[in-house]
């Protein structure tokens, strides 16, 4: 433990004393390489490194200064560092999108490159400078750096609509085992523990820092018990039994791989939905099958106005065969507005019966800023400004989650793409006994974001308690069990379908009965402990 414990305190003396040029250059490094503890490379134990060595880099912010906010501007451009170095290596392929219509857009993709990676590390800023103020020596300097961070991140998940891509605690979703926590507590806990677990080396080396016993207990325990517990406790909930699957229901989810550059070209339009309906069909094979699955906005027109797609859709799929399907909506205005709008258009998943007639329909809620809608609409559509989509006047939101009843199945829960990345918000009044995610990831090619936002629905079915069908336009499509087993997919960039039986749901977890109770709980605890050390040390003088 001395060879240990000596190795750390030279390396966070190093560190400490870095200048401000080479501070900021390593943290924003640091910051970068946060990512690979991230879906969908999960090298977890990386935290251990990247975490330390950014407390250890403020810490050597005027150290020696006694005012609360002493040295606070320089302690927020390191942290702000480390978080654009981690949004801008996490979220480059957000870029991607802004390539599709290259001629219209293009030109925005350096101003999303720095402007989004910029404002999110925002948050790392102020939690930064908010637990230097609290404390800055001693192991409770941990303590309050990493309440502060869980705060922000949660934050982060709510301000401004919220976006919540890439919370710390994914960093632990990539083992089936080590993601079950979340049943308990959600994503926050789950990024309140990681937080912790990840900070613990600086327990053992830095101003102030005493090694006792205590503190070379609290590091072993939230280094090496604290995720040992986490897989343990996973381990024994996947031993729990399964789940029946829901008797007389058989999904047939379509992959059609179409890439956004094609899809909504009019030369291609009666193509691409022939692709849907070949798929379908799957050689006349539908033998089983009870329920088709299309991705979001899969119809590359509006198909509640087109009578003739939806007679192709009752001639492909046989008697007592339902459809579920992502697609554009159209709701007419009274009168068509002065830049030429005649109807609101909504983002929906559509449920066709037998003969194609709509049944139910399900509008986004939470809608994407700049791909779906423009903040502040009219001023920056007056500019000159459009969302990806190109819809004028941009598309309107429903009014949040609900459960559809689909024919010959149980309730389902829809979440449109984006949707699925709220923690506590996949559900409404009325619970569904399954998921059902419908996306289009071909904004983004192959690169990590659409392998991120399959760990975070994955997720999403480990904290409720439900089984979560994923319907991808070009990847990647799953059925993932309700403790979030995935039981089969289709890997990015590959058309086909999965044919597969629904699983059923178990009993209501603590996170879908509770919320982030649980999470509050243990950050007040977290802050009892920084109030009591610092009475305790008062106390002493």
């Amino acid at each position: 433990m001395q060879g240990i414990v000596g190795g750390l305190t030279q390396l966070a003396a190093w560190l400490a004393g870095r200048g401000t040029a080479q501070r900021l250059g390593l943290s924003a490094v640091l910051g970068g390489l946060t990512v690979f503890a991230m879906p969908p490379f999960g090298i977890w134990p990386l935290l251990l490194v990247t975490c330390p060595a950014l407390l250890w880099l403020l810490d050597g912010i005027e150290p020696d200064a006694t005012r609360p906010f002493a040295g606070w501007r320089a302690t927020a451009a390191t942290a702000w560092a480390f978080g654009f170095g981690f949004f801008l290596a996490g979220l480059f392929w957000i870029g991607s999108a802004f390539l599709v219509e290259a001629d219209q857009f293009a030109w925005m993709l350096p101003f999303v490159a720095v402007i989004m990676p910029g404002g999110l590390a925002l948050f790392f800023a102020g939690a930064a400078v908010a637990a230097r103020a609290v404390c800055r020596t001693g192991s409770m300097r941990v303590v309050a750096f990493v309440v502060m961070f869980s705060l922000a991140e949660w934050l982060r998940g709510h301000v401004l609509t919220g976006f919540p891509w890439n919370s710390l605690g994914y960093s632990l979703s990539v083992s089936d085992a080590l993601v079950q926590a979340a049943s308990v507590w959600g994503l926050y806990g789950h990024t309140l523990a990681a937080a912790l677990m990840a900070t613990a080396p600086a327990l053992l080396a830095g101003p102030r820092c005493e090694v006792t016993r205590m503190s070379a207990a609290a590091f072993a325990c939230l280094a090496g018990v604290l995720p040992l517990a986490l897989f343990g406790f996973g381990l024994w909930r996947l031993s729990l039994p399964a789940p029946a699957d829901v008797a007389g229901v058989t999904l047939r989810i379509v992959q059609p791989n179409i890439a956004q550059k094609d899809k909504w070209r009019p030369e291609l339009r009666a193509a691409n939905f022939s692709r849907l309906l070949r798929l379908s069909r799957a050689q006349d094979d539908l033998d089983g099958i009870t329920h088709v699955i299309w991705p979001e906005s899969a119809p590359p027109f509006l198909l509640a106005d087109n009578a003739d797609a939806r007679a192709l859709v009752a001639d492909t799929l046989p008697d007592g065969v339902h459809l579920i399907t992502g697609a554009v909506r159209a709701e007419p205005l009274p009168q068509t507005t002065p830049d030429g709008r005649w109807a609101r258009f909504f983002n929906s998943v559509m449920v066709l019966n037998g003969d194609a007639a709509i049944t139910a329909t399900y509008d986004k809620a939470h809608l994407v800023p700049f791909g779906e809608y423009l903040p502040a609409q009219e001023l920056l559509q007056a500019i000159g400004l459009q969302e990806l989509t190109r819809q004028r006047g941009g598309y309107s939101s429903g009014p949040g989650p609900h459960a559809l009843v689909v024919p010959g199945a149980p309730l389902v829960g829809p979440l449109v793409c984006y949707e699925v990345i709220f923690p506590g918000n996949s559900v409404g009044e009325q619970r569904p006994d399954w998921l059902l995610n419908v996306t289009n990831d071909a904004w983004f090619g192959d690169s990590i974001g659409p392998r991120q936002h399959f760990f975070q629905a994955r997720m999403r079915a480990v904290e409720e308690g439900l089984p979560l069908v994923r319907a991808a336009n070009t990847g990647i499509s799953a059925v993932i069990g309700p403790r979030g087993q995935v039981r089969a997919f289709l890997d990015l960039g590959k058309a086909g379908v999965l044919d597969q039986n629904l699983p059923g749901k178990i009993v209501r977890t603590t996170y879908s009965k509770s919320g982030d109770i649980v999470f509050w709980g243990v950050l007040m605890l977290l802050v009892l402990t920084i109030l009591y050390s610092r009475i305790s040390t008062n106390s002493r003088y």
